[in-house]
């Protein structure tokens, strides 16, 4: 199934270098900050992970950002969750984020989590174990920011951490598309790449009708639209629906 999707997708490399090169130097020097304490509020949790060695030819444009891990942060949470704090009555932290790793017992703690660029995750099997766990006892994760042939790492990863599940594909019938947001249509493209975005998730059982457990954003980056919201690099519109999408999935994993 995967791979019938993929054929005809992976990226040329022409297109690779000519987005790279767009935003090279573009990249905020913000450093890490120091986690916070669980108090309640909602906090962005974003997973830490060692990559794969086999960067498909990005690290020479990420500069400081090569971690992969880390790509829009820290201005992307930050702005999603003071969209999430101004539209919802979520009490948000809107400063403060976290970094934690999926073997770190302080993410049971948080009920989202965030994952980027997932053709270079390469977890331990303490941190398979420990999505496994996470997963399985309610957490939802949201796995963003990769295209092409970069899904068949992130395929293999998942076997290790569920090995019965699929990734089945969405419509915009499933209610996560109307948990605050109607999203009527799934009509969307990378940022960079124009690659048409599929939307996949992750179902107890493998059971579209049982709680969903992790959204998958292929072909799309929507911490992308997050992070230069305020630049005016993106149309406003592809922001807004960038928006939408991330404020549905923390709304739909809080309440079911």
């Amino acid at each position: 199934m995967i791979r019938s999707i993929v054929l005809g997708l992976l990226i040329p490399m022409a297109l690779a270098a000519q987005a790279a090169a767009q935003n090279q130097g573009a990249f905020a020097d913000d450093p890490y900050q120091p986690n916070v304490k669980y108090d309640g509020r909602f906090t962005f949790v974003r997973i830490r992970y060692t990559p794969l060695s086999n960067d498909g030819g990005f690290g020479r444009f990420r500069g400081r950002y090569d971690p992969k891990w880390d790509h829009d942060y820290a201005k992307g949470e930050r702005h999603f969750s003071k969209i999430l704090a101004e539209l919802t009555t979520l009490r948000a932290r809107t400063v403060d984020t976290n970094i934690l790793t999926l073997d770190d017992p302080e993410l049971f703690k948080f009920p989202v989590a965030y994952l980027c660029e997932p053709g270079f995750w390469n977890p331990s099997d303490k941190e398979v174990a420990g999505l496994r766990s996470y997963l399985t006892k309610g957490g939802f994760i949201i796995i963003d920011d990769f295209v092409g042939n970069q899904i068949y790492n992130l395929e293999s990863q998942l076997r290790k951490v569920l090995p019965e599940a699929r990734m089945i594909p969405l419509t915009p019938a499933h209610p996560l598309f109307d948990s605050f947001y109607r999203i009527p249509s799934l009509d969307y493209h990378h940022p960079y790449f124009g690659q048409p975005s599929i939307f996949f998730g992750i179902f107890v059982d493998n059971d579209p009708t049982k709680r969903l457990m992790a959204v998958i954003n292929y072909n799309n980056d929507i911490s992308e639209y997050w992070e230069w919201s305020d630049t005016g690099q993106f149309a406003i519109d592809l922001s807004n629906d960038a928006y939408k999408l991330g404020v549905n999935y923390v709304v739909y994993a809080l309440t079911r």
